[in-house]
């Protein structure tokens, strides 16, 4: 398959975000899906460690998977007014469909555990693309429930797995905005011999 580079380099130069509440039904399923998921793992992976998994969250999985988040915060003492229960309960169902990827970067004797994570991180970039790309639209998103080890049991993840971050995917619903980009000509600098 030949794929011209002009179209790619275009898409890169025009990737956005889409907001998880701006994406609606369909979500991509069956062939679609695995095809996303298997360009997301097509990634640099030394000692081919494969680093990462997915969860598949969809359906009343995502209602339910908020509700387990309110209980958690009310149960830790936290009192959650209207607008913050909200906001938890729908968490997961904002998008139709979230795909949680799994760091399971673990010591290696050759392999750093930070070039395994690098590799996950990649993983869910070339999962976004992967949706773009398929006619969908993405966001990679962490927040409070990335980092949480009751989240991460509910989830059944290893003691030593992370959440990367959860890819909320599906139709998009509206353009999104762009935001202001870095200066490039304060990031690059060159190196010369001394």
């Amino acid at each position: 398959m030949t794929m011209d580079p002009f179209d790619v380099l275009g898409h890169l130069l025009k990737r956005r975000s889409h907001p998880a509440a701006t994406l609606a039904t369909p979500a991509p399923d069956g062939a679609a899906l695995n095809a996303m998921l298997e360009a997301a793992s097509r990634v640099p992976d030394h000692g081919k460690l494969v680093p990462w998994r997915f969860i598949l969250l969809r359906g009343d999985a995502r209602d339910a998977l908020g509700a387990k988040l309110v209980e958690t915060l009310e149960a830790r003492g936290e009192s959650l007014d209207d607008t913050r229960r909200e906001q938890e309960t729908t968490r997961f169902s904002r998008a139709p469909l979230v795909i949680a990827v799994v760091s399971r970067a673990t010591v290696h004797p050759k392999i750093p555990v930070w070039e395994q994570q690098l590799c996950v991180g990649a993983v869910c970039m070339n999962l976004v693309h992967a949706a773009h790309a398929s006619g969908y639209a993405a966001q990679w998103l962490t927040e409070w429930m990335a980092f949480d080890d009751e989240v991460s049991a509910m989830l059944g993840l290893a003691e030593a797995e992370r959440i990367a971050g959860f890819v909320h995917v599906g139709t998009p619903t509206q353009v999104p905005a762009e935001r202001a980009r870095p200066d490039l000509d304060s990031l690059i600098s060159e190196w010369t011999p001394q």
